[in-house]
Parts: structure tokens; sequence; C-alpha cells
């Protein structure tokens, strides 16, 4: 059976002429009429170009209005949004759009040039800050036909950085955006007073999930800002009258290194909630001596992305707790032999509700391994403490977090190993104040003084994103070795943080 649910038409109806979305930079708002009227005039559009029930529409932008036009025309068409993480190489790129296969790709003059060069020919190309663009959302289209689909039908593909260095494409159904959205609604009392600052990019699942499609489901404000600063975001908060804002570590670190931070006075923001990346406590201090209410929230793109809440009251006494499942999830701790952890045992963190993913695009082989009995496997080590709190301890795979990006270790060695010059590469994440951790290569040469650090620095360059750039790189004669001739990362680390305090 069909199902035609169209939640922001509904909302648009509920409460036309309410602000729904503000662009900082050129103070521009929108009413939940107009966005709906956007999205309407948009899919009509992308309907006369063929673009159905199950058709990809990629974008490649800074935040931008675009993001929500494109999002919301898809679903009423029943399509896919692919919002594209632009940072990534252009390799990388190319692999994804060569992976989702995208009909249309919406483009910011920004990256039009990365677009025409790893694009293929069967995919148009519409510029989302033109004027041609303005025209085309603004096309009155009333009375538009419903597209009939399944709650469980593909809405969303947010591709993730890949253990073999492939990105996976995460697919997000009606069900788990809408899902996610309830949940967090509920849990953590949002409202139509509420507004939000959204510069986390709107091609994570952080930007676009966590806080801003819940504001405009329950009919609040969502303010779009680019490029971060963080005087500027502090100006934004008391301008716009934020009472709830997700940033990442690398952003408080940020904001609380500035001088105007020590007598800056926040009046409307209720909550200022950490994500992303397990939080410095030094923050947490740093905005409890201002009195401000901070805590910080877990998730991953795979669920939704909203798990936990924890109150204000509790954030402080249970500092780095992400506090307690939300209320339509259910959350289980399992150790290594397949057993349920008990209070304070640590083990891999399951996840399960309609909120979490339904599959990774193309790649049935790593949906079994992250999905079992509709358990989502998080790969992320955690424990509950005796009153039911939940503290994510440790990462099961090897991850690294730098500055709220996940950098996989092994994609960053296999091509480091496939330089002539380089015999060996490891590379692990090294605490950092500002970044959360700093992604560290160590590596041997086949002869000695071959490659300097700027050449291994610059070799990088030509095939990852920035963020995945070794920000220290340490060139030993042999990398230490476990008694079972594997790399001793744990050896490398010891290293690693020895290196820096020397330096």
């Amino acid at each position: 059976m069909g199902w035609e649910l169209d939640w922001l038409e509904n909302r648009a109806r509920l409460t036309p002429d309410s602000i729904a979305l503000i662009e900082a930079e050129k103070n521009q708002m929108l009413t939940y009429k107009e966005i709906n009227n956007r999205a309407n005039g948009l899919a009509g559009w992308l309907a006369d170009q063929g673009i159905g029930k199950g058709d990809r529409v990629a974008l490649l932008s800074p935040n931008h209005i675009s993001y929500f036009d494109l999002l919301f025309a898809c679903g009423k068409l029943g399509a896919i949004f692919v919002p594209v993480n632009w940072r990534l190489s252009s390799e990388e790129i190319k692999y994804i759009l060569q992976d989702c296969t995208p009909k249309i790709i919406g483009c910011h003059s920004n990256f039009s040039n990365i677009v025409m060069k790893v694009t293929n020919k069967h995919s148009k190309m519409i510029q989302t800050n033109s004027d041609r663009y303005e025209q085309i959302v603004k096309n009155k289209i009333e009375g538009m036909e419903k597209t009939a689909f399944l709650e469980t039908d593909p809405l969303i593909i947010i591709y993730t950085g890949g253990t073999t260095g492939k990105p996976k494409g995460v697919v997000l159904s009606h069900q788990s955006i809408i899902w996610n959205a309830i949940n967090t609604i509920i849990s953590w009392g949002l409202n139509e007073k509420d507004v939000t600052l959204t510069y986390l990019p709107l091609f994570h699942t952080g930007g676009l999930n966590a806080l801003s499609i819940p504001l405009l489901m329950s009919g609040g404000k969502v303010v779009i800002a680019d490029q971060f600063d963080p005087v500027q975001a502090m100006d934004y908060l008391n301008s716009y009258k934020c009472t709830i804002v997700l940033f990442v570590p690398t952003m408080y670190h940020m904001i609380s290194e500035k001088p105007e931070f020590s007598y800056a006075s926040f009046p409307f923001t209720k909550t200022f909630l950490s994500g992303g990346a397990p939080c410095p406590l030094e923050i947490y201090a740093k905005f409890k001596n201002k009195g401000l209410q901070f805590k910080e929230g877990y998730g991953l793109t795979e669920a939704g992305p909203n798990n936990f809440f924890i109150g204000l009251e509790d954030a402080d006494r249970k500092r780095g707790s992400v506090g307690k499942p939300m209320i339509i999830n259910e959350v289980k701790i399992v150790k290594e032999d397949g057993t349920e952890a008990r209070e304070n045992e640590t083990g891999e963190l399951l996840i399960k509700g309609k909120h979490t993913f339904s599959h990774y695009w193309n790649n049935e082989e790593a949906t079994k391994d992250a999905k079992k009995n509709d358990w989502l496997h998080t790969g992320d080590l955690a424990r509950k403490d005796s009153e039911g709190y939940y503290y994510i301890v440790g990462r099961k795979k090897e991850i690294i977090i730098t500055g709220g990006e996940n950098v996989y270790p092994l994609e960053i060695e296999q091509w480091l190993s496939a330089h002539p010059d380089i015999n060996e590469a490891a590379v692990i994440g090294l605490p950092d104040e500002k970044w959360g951790e700093r992604v560290s290569a160590f590596i041997s040469l086949k002869v000695d003084g071959a490659l300097t650090v700027e050449e291994v620095q610059m070799y990088c360059r030509s095939k990852l994103g920035s963020y995945k750039i070794p920000r220290t790189i340490v060139i030993l004669d042999e990398l230490p070795k476990t008694h079972v001739g594997k790399v001793d990362k744990k050896e490398l680390k010891r290293i690693g943080i020895q290196f820096q305090i020397e330096k």
C-alpha cells in the first residue's frame, strides 16, 4: 500500500507565516509556506527532467537553502537526495557519483569545475546559486499530484568513509528521518519557540538531521550559516535568539579560546550541545564557569543520528556521559563473547529502532556486518553506570575523528604504502586540543633520507581530502611490532605523544 505523507506541506498548512529558515550571511528569511512552495516548484521541474521514484539527485554546495529545496522536492517525488561532501578529493567525489549514479547534480558555482571534471555525460547539472535556479523554485505549482511510496523507501543517501578506503552510502528511509525527528522532538522537548544555528555541514547527518529537520518538523527556526568563525558564531547565537545549538568540540574549543567569550553572555541559549566526537572535559568547565548549560550527545549516520538524551541538571553531574536512550529506541552493550555487558562493563554499543538506516547503497556485505537481527552494530565501545547513564569510551574500529570528520587510517596507510620510497606506514589519532584528534602518520623509508616530511604531506594532498592529510608525520627506522608481527599501534601512540611533547 502506498504512502503519501508530506509533513512539510502539513507544517506549512499549520503555520504558513512562521519563519522556517534564515540564511545568516544575507539575513534572508523564508516562511514555511515559502519553503514548501519552493520544494513544489523544484519538484515540478525535476519531474519534467524525468526524475521519479528511486532516482538520485546529488548536491555539492556549502551550507545553503538548496539543501532543503532538494531534500523536500525529492521527498515529494519519491526520489533520493544525495548530499556530497565537497571536502573530499576529486577522486573520492568521482567514486561517490559513479556509485549512486545521479540523474541530476545540483551544484554551487564554487564547485562547478569539480563536478564537470568528475561527472559523466548521463548526469544533468543545475547551478543552485543562479538566477535560473531561483526562477525554478519560485514557479508556483498548486495541487501537485502525490507520489505513492513506502515508509521504508529511501529518501537520503549520506556517504561516510569506508574501512576499505571506499565511502559507503548510508541509506536513510522516509521512516528513518521521521522517527529520528519524532524521537528528538519528544525526548528533547523541542517546540515552535526553538531556534538553532546550523554551522555543521549539511552534507553530514549532524547538520541535516540532528537538529535542523526535527526543528522544522516542530515548527521552529533553523539559521543556516557557513564558514565557521567563533566570534561571528557568538554574535549569531544572540542576534537570532538561538535556544539550542549543536557544535563539534573543535568549534567549542575555538569559541572558548577567544577573549570575547570571557565577557559574552547568551541569554537565549538554553542548551549548548556537543557531538561528533568525545568532548574534552575542560570545555565543560569553561561553560560551567559562565553559568551556561552544556552537554554531549552521541550519534552516527547509520542511526539517524540521535540516540541519547541527558537532562541539563545531570549533564554536569555526569560529565562525559551521553545520557540515557531516547524514548523510541532500544540500546544494549554487548561483550566480545556475545553476552550483554553488566553495570560498568565495556562492550560494543548496539542500537535498534525505526530511526536506523536501512542498508548501505550497493554494499550488501557491509550491510550484513553492520545490521544483524535489526540491531545496528555501531563499532563504538561503551559502558553503562549504576544509574543507567551511558558513556562512550572508545572505538572498536580505528576511526580517527578530527574536527568532527571521520578519518579511516587504512585508506591513508594504503596510499602511503603505495609510494615507492616508503617501506611501512601506520596511521593513528593523537590527542589534539583544537581538533579533538590529530591524524598522525608513522613511516619507515626504504632508503634513509629518501623523503622529507613536507614531501610526504605533498604526496598525500595529491589524493586525499584536506582533513585526512597527516598533521604529524614521524619517520622511524622501523615501525614497532607486537609479538605476532603486527604494527604495535599502542607503542606508536606512546611515541607520538612523546614526539609532540618534545616538539
